[in-house]
C-alpha cells in the first residue's frame, strides 16, 4: 500500500500518509456542549491509531445551528479550553489536529434550539419539518462573521486545518443548492448567488487565519433530489471557492432528503462517491478528500493510485477499529475489525444521544472497557459460537484465561452466518473473520461438532460456563404448519430457495424483510404478512428506506394489519383487521416471527454449582450488538 502510505502536504501541513479521519458525529459532549475526559480519550484513539489527520466533528458556530444538545460548540470563548484538549491530545499522537465548523440552518428543531431554525428560504426540512425563518441579509452577515469568530477560536484552540461543513444539507449546502434555496436576491438564483453565503465565510475566515493556514471545504457533490447539486454544478461553485481562498475540498453526497447518500448503507458500494471526487480532481487545481464507505484500506490505496484523490476519508472504520492505519501499514489485514455500514453509529446517536458501534463495543466507553490482565487465571468454558460466544472467548483468553469453546456445528459464526447469505449483508462475513482470527489469535480452544451435555460439562470441570446457545424460531399455535409447504427461514438463508416461485413470508420484521429482499431478488413471487400497521419497525432508518424501496422495485406485495389463521396445500389464510378471511395462493410459505429464548442447557448446568453467565439469544433473543456488548462486558469481568 505504498501509495495509501506515502506523505502528502498541503500548505503548512505534512500528512504522514493519505488516511484522514473525516467529522463524524460522536456526540460524547455534555447537555451544554462542554468537553469530558470521555470525549478527549475517544479523540486520541482515533488519532493514536495511525491517521494523518483527524477532523473533529461539527462544532457549532451559533446557539440556534445545533442539531443535538450533545453537539459541539465554538460559538463561544468558554469552548475554547476543552478544544484545545482535544486538539493537544490528537498532537501528541502525531495526527494533524483538525476541526469542522458548522451551522444545522433548516436542519434542527424548535425543541433543541428552542426558536424557530433559520434558513434561506421558507422551505422547511423535508424530514424534521416545522416552521422555519428566512434569514434577512442582515442575519446572513451576521452569521457570515460568527464563522469567522469560530475560525479564530480553532487556532487560539491549537487546530492546524480548519474544515466547513457545506454539505449535508445543513446551511451553507441550503443555500448552494436550489432544492432549498429559492431566494430571488443577491443570495439565490444563479450559481453565482448561490454561492454567495458560503464565498463570503471562505473570505472572511481567510481574512481572519492568513494565507498560510489550510482551509477546506466539505461539500454534497450530488444531492440526489429535484433541483438538487450535481457534480457538474458542484465544480462551477468549488472554482468560486478556490478563487474565494479553499485550499481542500471533501467530495461528500446527499441532504436532509437522502440520507443514505451520507451515511450509506451495506446496500451501497465500497467507495461509492470516489468517482465522483475522481471527476472534480480533474477540474480543479487543488487536493481532493474522497469519503464514503471506504472501509478498506486495500480499497483506499486504489483510490490515491488511480487519481480520484489525493486523500481518503475513513470515518465509521476509525470507529469501528480505531487502529486500522496502524494494523494496515503492519500488513495486519485480518485484525482489522472492519466496519460493516450497519449504521448503529448513526442510530445511536439519535436514538441514545451518544455514538455506539456494533462491532466494537468500546466505542464511547474507551476508558471502561481497557483490557486488564486477570489476577487469577481460570478454565472458562464458552458453549456456542455464535457473536457472543466468539467475542467472549477471545477477550477472556486475551486477558489470560484458558478458555475452551465449544460448538454443535461444523464452523464457528451462529446466527451471523445466516445474516451473512443475503447479497446486501455479506460485508457481516468480516465480522465473523475478525472474531474467528482473534479467537485463533489468542489461543482460544475451539471444538467443533460438539454438541454439550451436562455430562460434557462435568468431564471439563470448568471454573466458569458461559452459556451462549442462541434461540430458537417462534412459531404460532397455527393449523397446518407441519405441511411441506412450510420451510424454515433459516434453510432460505442457508441457501435453499424455494423451487415454487410463489411465496408468502409471514413476518414483517427485520428477518422477515430481509428474505423477502433475498428471495424477491433470486426471482419469487413475495407476500409479506405483518400484523402491524407498517413493516420494518426495528431496523435502522436509513437501511430500512433503501430496503423498503428495493422491495417495492421488486414488486414484493405486503398485506399489514392481517394475521395468519391457517396453512393450506397451496397458500395460506389470513385474516384482516376487518375480521375477514382471505386467501393468498402461494407454492412455499416462511415463518419470520420471532425467537425465542433456548436456555435448556443452562437450566440443566444451573444445579450443578459452577459459577454460570448466560449471554446473546438465549437469555433473550435480540441484535448481535447487543450480543458483542455484553460479550465483551462479560469477558472483561471475569
Amino acid at each position: 500500500m505504498k501509495y495509501l502510505f506515502s506523505p502528502y502536504r498541503v500548505k503548512n501541513c505534512e500528512f504522514k500518509n493519505r488516511i484522514v479521519m473525516p467529522g463524524l458525529a460522536s456526540f460524547l459532549f455534555e447537555n451544554d456542549g462542554s468537553i469530558t475526559d470521555r470525549t478527549i480519550e475517544h479523540y486520541r484513539l482515533r488519532a493514536a491509531g495511525g491517521p494523518a489527520m483527524v477532523i473533529m466533528e461539527a462544532s457549532a458556530v451559533s446557539p440556534e445551528g445545533i442539531v443535538s444538545p450533545h453537539q459541539a460548540r465554538i460559538y463561544d470563548d468558554r469552548f475554547i479550553e476543552g478544544l484545545s484538549k482535544i486538539a493537544k491530545a490528537m498532537k501528541s499522537e502525531a495526527a494533524i489536529p483538525a476541526i469542522q465548523i458548522h451551522h444545522g440552518g433548516r436542519q434542527t428543531s424548535a425543541r433543541v434550539i428552542n426558536q424557530k431554525p433559520v434558513a434561506p428560504s421558507p422551505l422547511p426540512c423535508p424530514t424534521i419539518r416545522g416552521d422555519v425563518d428566512p434569514l434577512m441579509i442582515s442575519g446572513i452577515q451576521e452569521l457570515v462573521k460568527k464563522f469567522g469568530d469560530a475560525a479564530e477560536r480553532a487556532i487560539e484552540a491549537g487546530f492546524e486545518l480548519i474544515e466547513l461543513h457545506g454539505a449535508h444539507g445543513y446551511l451553507i449546502n441550503q443555500f448552494l443548492s436550489r432544492f432549498s434555496n429559492i431566494r430571488e436576491d443577491e443570495y439565490g438564483g444563479d450559481l453565482v448567488g448561490r454561492t454567495r453565503f458560503a464565498r463570503e465565510i471562505v473570505q472572511e475566515i481567510r481574512n481572519r487565519i492568513g494565507e498560510d493556514f489550510p482551509l477546506s471545504f466539505k461539500i454534497s457533490a450530488q444531492e440526489f433530489v429535484k433541483d438538487g447539486l450535481t457534480v457538474d454544478e458542484s465544480i462551477g461553485i468549488l472554482k468560486i471557492l478556490v478563487d474565494a481562498g479553499i485550499d481542500i475540498v471533501q467530495v461528500s453526497a446527499g441532504n436532509d432528503a437522502t440520507p443514505e447518500w451520507i451515511s450509506q448503507p451495506m446496500f451501497m458500494d465500497q467507495a461509492c462517491l470516489a468517482d465522483s471526487a475522481g471527476a472534480i480532481k480533474k477540474a480543479l487545481d487543488i487536493p481532493v478528500m474522497a469519503v464514503g464507505r471506504i472501509n478498506d484500506p486495500l480499497i483506499a490505496d486504489e483510490i490515491i493510485e488511480k487519481g480520484k484523490a489525493d486523500l481518503v476519508c475513513v470515518g465509521r472504520g476509525l470507529l469501528a477499529d480505531p487502529e486500522m492505519p496502524n494494523k494496515a501499514k503492519a500488513g495486519r489485514l485480518d485484525d482489522i475489525r472492519t466496519c460493516i455500514a450497519c449504521n448503529t453509529c448513526m442510530e445511536s446517536i439519535f436514538r441514545k444521544g451518544h455514538v455506539e458501534c456494533l462491532v466494537n463495543p468500546a466505542l464511547g466507553r474507551e476508558k471502561e472497557m481497557t483490557f486488564y490482565p486477570t489476577r487469577s487465571p481460570k478454565k472458562v468454558m464458552v458453549i456456542g459460537g455464535g457473536p457472543g460466544g466468539l467475542n467472549v472467548a477471545w477477550v477472556a483468553a486475551r486477558r489470560g484465561h484458558d478458555v475452551h469453546l465449544f460448538e454443535k456445528q461444523s464452523v464457528l459464526g451462529g446466527q451471523l452466518l445466516l445474516g451473512s447469505v443475503t447479497g446486501y449483508k455479506k460485508e457481516l462475513r468480516s465480522l465473523i473473520k475478525f472474531l474467528k482470527r482473534q479467537v485463533e489469535k489468542f489461543g482460544v480452544k475451539c471444538y467443533l461438532n460438539r454438541e454439550v451435555s451436562v455430562n460434557t460439562v462435568k468431564e471439563e470441570n470448568p471454573d466458569v460456563v458461559i452459556v451462549a446457545t442462541g434461540s430458537l424460531p417462534s412459531l404460532p399455535p397455527i393449523e397446518g404448519l407441519d405441511k411441506d409447504i412450510v420451510i424454515p427461514f433459516a434453510e432460505v438463508l442457508n441457501g435453499r430457495l424455494p423451487d415454487q416461485k410463489k411465496t408468502v413470508v409471514i413476518g414483517g420484521g427485520p428477518t422477515g424483510c430481509e428474505v423477502a429482499h433475498h428471495l424477491s431478488q433470486n426471482g419469487c413471487q413475495v407476500t409479506i404478512v405483518e400484523m402491524l400497521p407498517k413493516i420494518g419497525k426495528p431496523l435502522e432508518s436509513i437501511t430500512k428506506k433503501v430496503l423498503l424501496s428495493q422491495l417495492k422495485t421488486n414488486h414484493v406485495k405486503i398485506s399489514t394489519e392481517c394475521r395468519l389463521s391457517r396453512v393450506e396445500d397451496n397458500g395460506v389464510v389470513v385474516i384482516g383487521k376487518d375480521g375477514k378471511e382471505r386467501f393468498i395462493e402461494a407454492g412455499r410459505v416462511i415463518i419470520t416471527i420471532g425467537s425465542r429464548p433456548d436456555s435448556r442447557l443452562y437450566d440443566q448446568i444451573t444445579p450443578l454449582g459452577y459459577e454460570i453467565h448466560q449471554i446473546g439469544d438465549c437469555l433473550e433473543p435480540r441484535s448481535a450488538k447487543a450480543a458483542i456488548y455484553e460479550s465483551a462486558v462479560l469477558g472483561r469481568a471475569i
